[in-house]
């Protein structure tokens, strides 16, 4: 792993705009972003592996207040590596209970399209008002 990465670099890693990486800086998710010489911004091998788990709660809902409380135990030190666990396990929790939710949302999902693919396995000349109430 190198010492350190361009914004550019980190983009392609991620996938996300030079937008969003402006705004996670913003919004304090990464420390004090070095420079190099040249005045162009460059991050350190522990800010990309933060962005790396920051992109992964980030994209499991996590809110970016309570990201930004993670990112600064995180920079705290490991005195508090319980707090930050304490913070996953919750989120690791609502994570599974949209899960649920999600799965009974698709199971009624997959429930219309099979009662859907059933009305159209009518005759086509069978236009019952009551078969098409039920859908």
């Amino acid at each position: 792993m190198s010492d350190h990465y361009t914004p550019a670099e980190i983009v392609h890693r991620f996938g996300f705009s030079h937008d969003t990486l402006r705004y996670y800086e913003r919004e304090g998710l990464l420390s004090q972003v070095e420079r190099a010489p040249s005045g162009h911004r460059r991050y350190r091998a522990s800010d990309v592996e933060l962005l790396d788990l920051v992109r992964c709660l980030r994209d499991t809902d996590m809110p970016i207040a309570r990201l930004r409380a993670f990112a600064e135990l995180v920079r705290a030190g490991d005195h508090t590596v319980p707090e930050r666990l304490e913070v996953l396990q919750a989120h690791a929790e609502r994570l599974a209970d949209r899960i649920a939710e999600l799965r009974a949302r698709q199971d009624a999902i997959h429930h219309k399209i099979d009662y859907y693919k059933g009305v159209l396995a009518l005759d086509a000349g069978v236009d019952s008002p009551a078969v098409l109430e039920n859908g």
